[in-house]
C-alpha cells in the first residue's frame, strides 16, 4: 500500500488529519492514539483536501510537538515525524481507493502534487491526561472522553505492563522459526504491495518480536517459533466436543466423544483449531431449483473471528489455563482466559477497540487473519443473524471471556396458504413467485402423472381461496398471486 492508498483511506482509529500545526488538536489526538492503539496525524491536509504546506512547516510542526508537551501528562512520545509526498496518478486509471463521493472524509479527494507531514504516535504503557483533566481515547474516527470507571479500568490495564513485549529468559533469535518468518513477510508483501528489502533483524524489532538489544520477546515467540510452548505452555488450546449441552455425560462421567491439546505457533494454532471444528461440524443441504445447497452449522466467519480474536486478546501472562473451544450438540463455545481489557465492555465492544496484545494484533493483521481492525464483532454478528441464527452471546468474567455461537435456527413462517394447499398447488405457487405468473400449460409440464382437468380444477380451487388471480380468456388465461389489501 502506497502512502496515496493510506492516506485516502480517510480518518479512522489510526489515522486524524489536521490543517495546520494547530499545536491543541496536535495534542488531543496525541493523547488518544497514546491511551488506544496507536496512530498517525498526517499534518497539512488542507479543506479542500490539497495537500502542501510551506517549505517552514517542518519547524512549525516541531513547534507544536514542543508546546504540545505542556498541554498533556505524561509526555507522550513519537516515533518519528516524516514527510509524505503526494503524486498525481497519471495512467488514467482509477485510483485503488475510494471516491471521494464515498468518504466524507477530505482526504479521499487528495490527487494532486504536494506535501504534507506524519506524526507517528506508538501506543503507550502509561495512561495520558490532557492538562484540563480529560482522558481521550480513539473512537472510530473521534476521540472520545472516557468517564471516571473507564478511566480506572484503563489505568489498571496499563499497570499490568506490556507483557507480550517482554524478553523471555533462555530464548534467542535462533528459536525462531525461517519457515514462519518467510510466510509473514511474504503474506505482509501481499498485504502492503510493498515487499520488504531490509534487514530482518530491525523488521523484527520494529513489529515487536525482539527487543532493542536482540532478545526474543513473547509476542515473536507466538508468532515465530515452532513451539512457543516450551516458554509459555499456557498458549496452547484445548478443544472438545461434546455429546449433548452439558460437559457432563451418563453417571457424571465426562460427555465428550473427542479431546485434542493443540500446540503451535498462534497462525498454526488458528488454522490446527479451525480444522478440528471444521471435521466436527455439521453440514446439511438444502435444493434451491436443481441446485444443491451446503448449510454448515456455523457460519464460517463467525468461527475463525472466534478463534483469532481469543488468540489476539488472551492474557498470556495467566499461567494456569490455556483458550478452550467446546462443541455442544447446540453451540460452540471460545474460552479466553483474561477479562476485557481496558474499558472495553460487553455493551461498547461493538464500537471501541483497545487491545491487550497489539503487537500481536499487528503480526496476524499482515498475515492475514485479520481483515480489517476494529470490524470483527460487527460482522461476526451480521454473518449470524444472516444464517438465521441468533446473535452470538458473550460473558466477560474478572479472569475469563466467553464467546458462545448458538446453532439453532429461526424457522421461517409458512405463509398463510400453505396450509390451504396440496403439493401440486404448492409447486405452482412455486413456479409464480419465480417466474411472476403460471398457464395451464406450464403447470402441466411441472406435474406430471395428473389429468390436465384436475390441475385445472387445483388453478381453480386457488382462485376461489383467494390466493391466485385468473387473468385473461381461452388460450390466454394465466394466474398470478393476488395482491394483499
Amino acid at each position: 500500500m502506497t502512502e496515496f492508498e493510506f492516506i485516502r483511506g480517510g480518518e479512522g482509529p489510526r489515522l486524524a488529519i489536521v490543517d495546520s500545526a494547530n499545536t491543541v488538536q496536535i495534542a488531543e489526538n496525541m493523547v488518544a492514539f497514546a491511551n488506544t492503539e496507536g496512530g498517525v496525524i498526517i499534518v497539512g491536509l488542507q479543506p479542500d483536501g490539497e495537500p502542501g504546506v510551506p517549505a517552514r512547516a517542518v519547524s512549525q510542526i516541531d513547534r507544536a510537538l514542543q508546546l504540545a508537551d505542556d498541554l498533556y501528562n505524561p509526555p507522550v512520545v513519537t516515533e518519528k515525524l516524516e514527510e509524505i509526498n503526494f503524486q498525481t496518478i497519471e495512467d488514467g486509471s482509477d485510483p485503488p481507493v475510494k471516491s471521494a463521493a464515498s468518504e466524507s472524509s477530505r482526504a479521499s479527494k487528495v490527487a494532486s502534487n504536494g506535501t504534507a507531514y506524519a506524526i507517528r504516535v506508538p501506543r503507550s504503557t502509561e495512561l495520558h491526561a490532557l492538562a484540563d483533566g480529560r482522558v481521550l481515547i480513539r473512537s472510530g474516527k473521534v476521540n472520545r472522553p472516557l468517564g471516571g470507571q473507564e478511566i480506572l479500568r484503563l489505568a489498571s490495564a496499563k499497570n499490568t505492563g506490556d507483557f507480550e513485549g517482554e524478553a523471555v529468559p533462555a530464548a534467542t533469535v535462533d528459536d525462531f522459526s525461517r519457515e514462519m518468518i518467510d510466510e509473514y513477510l511474504e503474506k505482509r508483501a501481499e498485504r502492503t504491495k510493498r515487499p520488504y528489502d531490509g534487514e530482518i533483524n530491525n523488521l523484527l524489532g520494529e513489529i515487536g518480536a525482539i527487543t532493542a538489544d536482540g532478545k526474543p520477546t513473547v509476542c515473536g515467540l507466538l508468532l515465530f517459533s515452532e513451539f512457543p510452548q516450551k516458554w509459555l505452555p499456557q498458549s496452547g488450546v484445548v478443544f472438545a466436543k461434546f455429546v449433548g449441552t452439558t460437559p457432563r455425560g451418563d453417571s457424571g462421567l465426562a460427555g465428550y466423544t473427542r479431546r485434542e491439546e493443540l500446540t503451535g505457533p498462534v497462525p498454526r494454532l488458528i488454522e490446527a483449531t479451525w480444522n478440528l471444528v471444521w471435521s466436527e461440524m455439521a453440514v446439511s443441504a438444502v435444493v434451491k431449483g436443481l441446485e444443491r445447497e451446503e448449510t454448515f452449522e456455523y457460519p464460517q466467519f463467525a468461527v475463525r473471528e472466534a478463534l483469532v480474536n481469543a488468540m489476539c486478546h488472551r492474557d498470556y501472562r495467566l499461567r494456569g489455563r490455556r483458550i478452550e473451544v467446546r462443541m455442544f450438540s447446540d453451540r460452540l463455545e471460545v474460552i479466553s482466559p483474561g477479562g476485557l481489557p481496558g474499558f472495553i465492555t460487553v455493551e461498547n465492544m461493538k464500537d471501541e477497540h483497545f487491545s491487550r496484545n497489539p503487537r500481536l494484533v499487528g503480526g496476524l493483521f499482515q498475515w492475514g487473519y485479520i481483515e480489517e481492525l476494529g470490524l470483527g464483532i460487527d460482522r461476526m454478528i451480521e454473518v449470524m443473524e444472516q444464517a438465521g441464527h441468533s446473535p452470538p452471546k458473550f460473558d466477560a468474567r474478572p479472569y475469563s471471556f466467553a464467546l458462545a455461537l448458538h446453532n439453532e435456527r429461526k424457522k421461517p413462517k409458512p405463509p398463510e396458504w400453505s396450509r390451504d394447499t396440496n403439493h401440486r398447488q404448492a409447486r405452482a405457487l412455486q413456479y409464480i413467485r419465480e417466474n411472476g405468473s403460471i398457464t395451464n400449460r406450464e403447470f402441466r409440464g411441472l406435474i406430471n402423472a395428473v389429468s390436465a382437468e384436475t390441475l385445472r380444477l387445483d388453478l381453480v380451487d386457488m382462485v376461489d381461496k383467494g390466493i391466485l388471480t385468473k387473468i385473461g380468456a381461452k388460450k390466454g388465461t394465466y394466474y398470478v398471486l393476488r395482491e394483499k389489501r
